[in-house]
């Protein structure tokens, strides 16, 4: 069984003010068909989170680990990441203009595996992905995300998310900027890619709504750069209620 191991992970930025420590010693364990929900106030340190398991340079580890199978991610470039099995949905999807989503998912997917995959059935499997994400076939020759709506850019996502196939999946904030209908698609997209699969994933989201179509075992309260509380699904449903104010000292208000 995979299993993905953040240990006691601090983090920090460079910033005009100078270094700005974002993550205070994070521990979080996900095993394969596992989905953990961090929730928490704006810059709680999230996003930072995901894009250090990403492999952004901006990010400076400090101290900790981040373990993949035993294997140590933080020695890894971005592209072994993701031959390892590690994939981000990004909360803001980036356009790349002159490559089309065709020839961007099959160059992906050939990097990944280390061989071309067949044409026909490969074909075969993008329209039916992209059919079952209520994606318009003309997307395929269109370029990455070029003229594409915030609906549209998270289904691309998705899209790349069932035909790469990765272990886990760091979703960042999926669900912004979705209006009900798109968000049950890409739910339903994300719910088929652990069911093919079994892969973990690390939701990442401010509201419940999302929770609501991809049920969560596990809910985490990210607060201060460090896990300030967790909980099954229940705990999601208390923040609702309750917001965070009971986990912030007057020294982080404001």
């Amino acid at each position: 069984m995979s299993v993905l191991e953040i240990i006691d992970l601090h983090v920090s930025v460079e910033t005009d003010q100078g270094t700005k420590q974002i993550l205070r010693g994070v521990n979080l364990t996900i095993n394969e068909g596992e989905i953990h929900a961090i929730m928490g106030p704006n810059g709680s340190g999230k996003s930072t989170l995901a894009y250090t398991i990403a492999g952004h340079p901006k990010y400076h580890v400090e101290s900790g680990s981040i373990l993949l199978d035993g294997a140590d991610v933080l020695k890894m470039t971005v592209d072994a990441r993701a031959r390892a099995g590690l994939f981000l949905a990004m909360q803001y999807p980036v356009e790349i203009p002159g490559v089309t989503v065709t020839n961007f998912l099959r160059t992906a997917k050939t990097a990944i595996e280390g061989e071309a995959p067949p044409i026909r059935t490969w074909i075969k499997d993008v329209r039916e992905s992209m059919a079952n994400l209520r994606m318009d076939k003309a997307f395929a020759e269109r370029n990455v995300n070029e003229g594409f709506s915030g609906g549209e850019k998270k289904r691309n996502e998705i899209l790349q998310l069932e035909l790469l196939r990765p272990k886990f999946a760091v979703l960042d904030e999926t669900d912004s900027g979705l209006d009900v209908d798109a968000l049950k698609i890409v739910s339903e997209g994300v719910n088929r890619a652990k069911a093919n699969t079994g892969l973990g994933l690390l939701l990442i989201t401010h509201y419940t709504r999302i929770l609501r179509y991809i049920h969560p075992d596990f809910v985490h309260v990210f607060v201060n750069g460090r896990i300030a509380e967790q909980g099954g699904p229940e705990l999601a449903d208390r923040l609702e209620d309750e917001g965070y104010d009971r986990f912030l000292v007057p020294s982080n208000v404001g």
